[in-house]
């Protein structure tokens, strides 16, 4: 174990009530719940249709407890996603340097906060682990052990953690874009993380999109950052409904090797470097063909 003390929690909800009791419930039963802080960032409602259901979270948001302490931040105004995980946690790391992001659409297995604290603690000296991860594709092989864990040169949003040291240096206004743009190696380079990410980030710049996760992935592969994944998922991401910011249509390709053990202690590289075979499985699942796959899947669905 390398947990010296727990990092803070940082919950992000809009309007989807049952979704966010169901993620609660689930972060509760962590082992390190109640030895943790949890911040929740209540966004406000975009137009008076969404009143009623900002007032049911609120009402419920005040109810929660099974944790160290539970500080609640409620928006007026509705920011956004993108903004709000942005100010929210630049919030928290005036106070604390690091953290652990969750949406309201995330089950967590029981030991989602160990495997977190425990990583944030391993590679808190090492630049470049950029980021945890508690989501991974299914990778699972049978000669893999359920606490592995592996590095790839790409992040992912559904319940991550990092330092503040990497999250303060990030330019959320990308003013390299234009000469990026026209850089064909570079853009090359930075598909080796996915099919998607071009295009992601084009949209973003372009104000067909509003993320902070393209912008924050952009980041890592400018400064050659990598995300530490487990082979067995400590998230399920419930949220492939009507209500979703950016989730929607088939999941089937999203489904995770999820932990079933809940074992805490978990086998770490001692190098933060790539591995290639889970990097190659990756790349997999985020190129061209498997991407159209679901495309189709979400059109029969």
């Amino acid at each position: 174990m390398y947990i010296m003390v727990t990092a803070p929690i940082l919950l992000f909800t809009y309007k989807r009530l049952t979704p966010l009791k169901k993620t609660v419930e689930a972060l509760r039963q962590n082992h390190l719940a109640q030895m943790s802080d949890l911040f929740i960032f209540s966004d406000g409602p975009k137009s008076d249709a969404d009143v009623h259901q900002i007032e049911n979270i609120r009402s419920f948001l005040k109810t929660i407890n099974g944790f160290r302490t539970v500080e609640i931040a409620a928006s007026q105004a509705n920011k956004g996603l993108a903004t709000s995980i942005i100010e929210g946690v630049n919030k928290v790391f005036e106070q604390y340097d690091r953290v652990i992001v969750l949406e309201d659409d995330l089950l967590t297995t029981p030991n989602f906060l160990n495997y977190m604290n425990d990583a944030l603690s391993y590679y808190e000296s090492a630049p470049k682990a950029f980021s945890i991860s508690a989501y991974s594709f299914n990778f699972k092989h049978n000669e893999d052990a359920q606490n592995t864990t592996y590095f790839i040169n790409r992040g992912w949003s559904w319940g991550w953690s990092t330092w503040k040291d990497r999250w303060q240096e990030v330019d959320w206004e990308v003013t390299d874009y234009p000469s990026f743009s026209k850089d064909r190696k570079r853009k090359k380079q930075f598909a080796a993380g996915g099919s998607d990410l071009n295009k992601m980030l084009q949209k973003q710049m372009t104000g067909q999109l509003d993320s902070w996760a393209i912008r924050w992935f952009y980041h890592q592969y400018k400064v050659g950052g990598l995300t530490l994944y487990p082979l067995a998922s400590k998230v399920y991401n419930n949220g492939f409904d009507a209500y979703a910011t950016h989730t929607s249509g088939s999941e089937k390709r999203y489904l995770p090797y999820l932990d079933t053990e809940h074992r805490t202690d978990f086998l770490f590289p001692k190098t933060v470097e790539i591995h290639a075979g889970y990097q190659k499985r990756f790349s997999r699942k985020m190129g061209v063909l498997s991407r159209l796959r679901s495309k189709l899947e979400t059109i029969l669905k």
